[in-house]
């Protein structure tokens, strides 16, 4: 759970700040946002994905007049 908190505001983080800066050291590019949020939903669809039973319940009914 601590992954995704911090992926989530790793993201908003770089909503936040410029999508590409350049200074004396050299340039830094990061991914686009749309990229970033591709790869938060690949991770939540695997996440998903590796839960037992996916989502759904079997059961067995039985009609109250069946003697």
């Amino acid at each position: 759970m601590a992954d995704d908190l911090d992926l989530e505001q790793t993201i908003r983080d770089n909503a936040q700040g410029p999508a590409e800066a350049q200074g004396d050291a050299g340039r830094v590019r990061q991914h686009g946002l749309a990229d970033q949020i591709a790869v938060d939903r690949y991770l939540e669809s695997k996440k998903a994905a590796k839960k037992k039973g996916l989502g759904l319940k079997l059961k067995k009914l039985v009609p109250p007049a069946a003697d």
